[in-house]
């Protein structure tokens, strides 16, 4: 098991506050909060925290959107069920896995899951459940983002894109995947962690 490293003691100090010199991170205290930004499919709030190693007070701005959704989809074949999609942010068109954000209506991550996998590839399948969450990025994001494995997929619908989407389904064969990662033609981290996610539950057979 890895120790944590306590940097103060490190560099011979270990006189900060209750918590740091134990070799413990403290969360910090939030003593209040307000809304910053509001931009339909994100909102921005700057927090006032206090620092519980110096006590004093900084301000950081917090994204705050819905949860996520990728989708795991697996053929009978063991083929891999992608999209390629055009990316505003990168300017590059991706290879991913379908997913999206959580609507108010949906039940559960599954229950998205199965319907971004239905509307983006006309794909469905069986057994759909969490296999993993991660946070996209907990230094600036509140959201968590799910991991949801679909079995036994065949393609059995119409499409139905939203008016911003323009998508072309792939079937990739799982055996091909970590060379379309190492070659760098799977960069989106939270597709490649979701891999990861189906990867782990491979290796442990369950």
């Amino acid at each position: 098991m890895v120790e944590p490293l306590n940097r103060e003691a490190h560099r011979g100090g270990g006189r900060g506050r209750e918590g740091a010199s134990k070799g413990v991170i403290r969360p910090w205290e939030k003593t209040g909060s307000k809304p910053a930004g509001n931009f339909r499919i994100f909102t921005i709030r700057a927090d006032q925290k206090v620092s519980p190693r110096t006590g004093k007070a900084h301000e950081f701005y917090v994204i705050d959107t819905v949860n996520w959704v990728n989708v795991i989809a697996m053929t009978a074949n063991q083929e891999l069920v992608m999209v390629e999609q055009y990316r505003h942010g990168s300017d590059t068109v991706e290879l991913e896995i379908p997913g999206g954000m959580m609507d108010a209506d949906d039940h559960s991550p599954a229950a998205t899951g199965e319907r971004e996998l239905r509307e983006e590839t006309g794909y469905a399948g069986e057994r759909a459940r969490v296999i993993g969450e991660v946070f996209p990025n907990p230094a600036i994001m509140s959201n968590i983002a799910y991991t949801v494995l679909v079995e036994n997929c065949t393609c059995c619908h119409e499409v139905q894109f939203d008016h911003g989407e323009d998508i072309l389904t792939r079937l990739v064969p799982w055996v091909e995947i970590p060379g379309l990662i190492a070659r760098g033609k799977i960069k989106h981290s939270l597709v490649i962690a979701g891999i990861y996610h189906f990867d782990l539950l491979r290796r442990s057979g369950r």
